[in-house]
């Protein structure tokens, strides 16, 4: 079975950790990452000189945390299991990663019902604006993005690894979140000081990411402890 988990640190990563605290032991090694493609890729490629890479080198790695919807069809606190995903930024063409089949199948076996087969679209930048969204969803055939997924795949791939993947959907394809660019760092962490500006500055989109957070990171616990029990 799978012994390392990658999940985005702060709430995320604490969600995870309390749903391994209902699983009996061997339990996976939970490894935190940063947010943002360039900060994960710099975190992980130092990570494989380490035992935890080791262990899921032979059994293969899953990533874990939330992501926003990019489709009416899927909404606050729906599981999306990846079989794929995207990367664009402003001078590339789409590339995509698949995740590994087998790794996505025995996912796909152990979470059972409600749950959907998505590709996903990393970016580089936070997409606040629901018309983008929107936009980018139907343009690509993307259901969900992220900010670490495809940089995982990217890093580990060269090194043979198999990842698989597992989201949360914490906010959804009809309203904008607030503009929170300004307080992720170039290091993958947000700044309290620029996130609390930017909350209360858009109180309305704030109280909905918040509660679309907080909904999202429940469920987040709940299928650590499905997938592990």
């Amino acid at each position: 079975m799978l012994q390392t988990i990658l999940v985005p640190q702060g709430a995320e990563y604490k969600a995870v950790c309390r749903g391994l605290r209902r699983v009996k032991s061997p339990k996976p090694s939970v490894v935190p990452i940063p947010v943002g493609p360039k900060p994960v890729t710099q975190v992980l490629e130092g990570w494989q000189q380490t035992e935890d890479f080791r262990k899921g080198k032979s059994s293969g790695i899953l990533v874990m945390g939330l992501c926003g919807s990019l489709s009416p069809q899927l909404g606050i606190g729906d599981i999306a299991i990846y079989h794929s995903c995207v990367h664009k930024s402003s001078i590339e063409t789409p590339v995509v990663r698949p995740c590994d089949r087998e790794l996505t199948t025995l996912l796909q076996q152990k979470l059972k019902e409600g749950v959907s087969l998505v590709r996903g679209l990393t970016s580089d930048r936070i997409i606040f604006s629901a018309a983008e969204k929107r936009h980018l969803g139907q343009l690509y055939d993307i259901q969900v993005v992220d900010m670490e997924g495809f940089a995982v795949l990217e890093v580990l791939s060269r090194s043979g690894v198999a990842v698989g993947m597992v989201r949360v959907i914490s906010d959804d394809v009809h309203h904008n979140l607030p503009n929170l660019t300004s307080a992720l760092s170039s290091d993958g962490s947000l700044q309290p000081l620029p996130l609390a500006m930017s909350m209360m500055q858009q109180p309305i989109a704030a109280t909905r990411l918040i509660r679309g957070a907080m909904h999202g990171l429940r469920v987040l616990q709940n299928v650590t402890t499905r997938l592990f029990s």
